[in-house]
């Protein structure tokens, strides 16, 4: 009973899944489906598995910066050791310590020892019933400003910041090739529209024609004339038919619901998005000057990210150059659960300097964190002005594209008006059909031309999106 309502359960959620995912892809007439492009970049933003894997970047950062905030937490050591031999208590000893390190180069302790036998160090003897410490250790001078606890938190803060730039340039990528891979099939779809349309044209040509030859108006050879010219369009509207299918299923890729992918149904159809929906979708509303676009490029501020964990790293090397100067102070007294019975008449102390003469070791390693520094820096210039570049470029190429477009616009109007002028002049018999298709052939290439064009301005305005590198509004819609 339970296996068969398991399975009954899978079918549910199989048939659900695929009623949900031909939603915006099937309406009331097939014919007449449509998936526009802000409901196709919708279903990426929100269910392709590289933007969902986008956000495994944060998930990295956040637990570096727990791992880092692991070094200052507190402490619990116990240590013991008994030798008993041919009935001899040589020692027993008991050192359990509590330690608790803080963001400076101080750590306070507290510690209990308990320590007996035959053979125990002077040392070590202790009061009976153990003896209890409580004090302070602090750096003086290697390790006080900053300490490899310190350095390794700063950095882990750091890495977050860029993991956050990181997942921002993953996303983005991802959705600048789903508008690419869109733009490509409505292209593919404007051209399989384009050959049909003249292909009708064609077939009435012809039709034309052979009633014409009927009734003794033209010559049997203008059938084969009318007939090549609607072949040829039939072989151009089945390679347009082709190269749409292929288009769709490239767009496809980028299709997916729970986990499980899409693929484009034959009678769907692109829409041409206006250039509101497209600044819309694409988040190219409103942009501030460029000076303000650098400042929160992803890309940039993961550099800057970079670059300031590699500063943390170098001021470590730094102060490595210092001699180390520890201080120790314990309060000591046998009575641990009595806070008053702990003075200074009672207390252990200590002081531990070291320093190498040459520090050719610490003095390389500075130079080489340095290095590190100015090498990034450097990238980091060089990839400002590169976007700077190439924002502008795709300015300029976005402006002269709607120049272009406008031009195309009233070359096909043009040709269109050449072209009902010659069937006009055909049908009074001062025309041919050699004419009329050599200025069918003119109108179809600019018509091609102006679609060409209109893609290349949408196409143009998904490089800008991709330039700039903000994917606004995905936090709203993965989180």
């Amino acid at each position: 009973m339970k296996q068969k309502n398991k399975v009954f359960s899978n079918i549910i959620q199989i048939l659900c899944i695929y009623l949900i995912s031909h939603t915006p892809m099937m309406g009331q007439d097939s014919l007449n489906t449509s998936l526009s492009f802000d409901e196709y970049l919708g279903y990426v933003k929100q269910h392709h598995p590289l933007v969902k894997q986008a956000q495994l970047k944060i998930d990295e950062g956040t637990a570096s910066l727990l791992k880092a905030r692991g070094g200052f937490d507190p402490k619990l050591e116990a240590d013991y050791d008994r030798k008993k031999f041919k009935g001899t208590e040589y020692y027993d000893e008991l050192n359990a310590t509590f330690k608790i390190p803080t963001w400076f180069g101080v750590e306070f302790k507290a510690n209990f020892e308990e320590n007996t036998g035959v053979f125990l160090n002077p040392r070590q003897s202790v009061p009976d019933g153990g003896l209890y410490s409580a004090g302070v250790t602090i750096s003086m001078a290697r390790g006080l400003l900053i300490n490899d606890r310190m350095a390794a938190l700063k950095k882990a803060r750091f890495f977050v910041e860029q993991t956050k730039a990181e997942r921002d340039l993953l996303v983005t990528e991802v959705l600048f090739e789903a508008s690419i891979a869109y733009f490509e099939w409505l292209e593919a779809s404007n051209e399989e529209q384009i050959f049909n349309q003249f292909l009708d044209n064609a077939q009435i040509r012809f039709n034309g024609v052979v009633r014409s030859i009927e009734a003794g108006d033209k010559a049997a050879i203008d059938s084969v004339e009318a007939k090549i010219a609607f072949e040829n369009r039939k072989l151009s509207l089945e390679n347009a038919r082709l190269k749409r299918q292929k288009a769709a299923l490239k767009a496809s890729n980028f299709l997916w619901i729970n986990d499980i992918p899409l693929e484009i149904e034959d009678a769907v159809r692109p829409q041409d998005p206006s250039n509101e929906l497209l600044a819309s979708a694409l988040y190219l509303e409103g942009q501030p000057m460029i000076d303000l676009l650098l400042e929160s490029h992803p890309k940039l501020k993961a550099m800057s990210a970079k670059i300031k964990g590699l500063e943390v790293e170098r001021s470590l090397k730094r102060n490595k150059l210092l001699p180390q100067l520890d201080l120790s102070y314990n309060f000591l007294s046998p009575d641990g659960d009595q806070i008053n019975s702990f003075n200074t008449a009672n207390y252990k102390a200590g002081v531990t300097f070291r320093f190498p003469l040459f520090l050719r070791k610490e003095r390389g390693d500075v130079k080489l964190a340095q290095l590190k520094v100015n090498n990034q820096n450097l990238a980091r210039s060089a990839e400002t002005l590169s976007i700077r570049n190439k924002l502008e470029a795709i300015r300029v190429e976005m402006a002269s594209l709607d120049t272009q477009n406008n031009i195309i616009g009233g070359i096909v109007n043009e040709y269109q008006t050449l072209m009902r002028a010659e069937e006009r002049k055909f049908e009074l018999g001062e025309s041919s059909l050699f004419l009329i298709n050599s200025r069918e052939q003119k109108l179809i290439e600019s018509t091609l031309k102006s679609n060409s064009l209109r893609i290349k301005g949408y196409q143009s305005r998904a490089k800008m999106y991709q330039a700039l590198g903000r994917p606004l509004g995905y936090q709203k819609v993965v989180n």
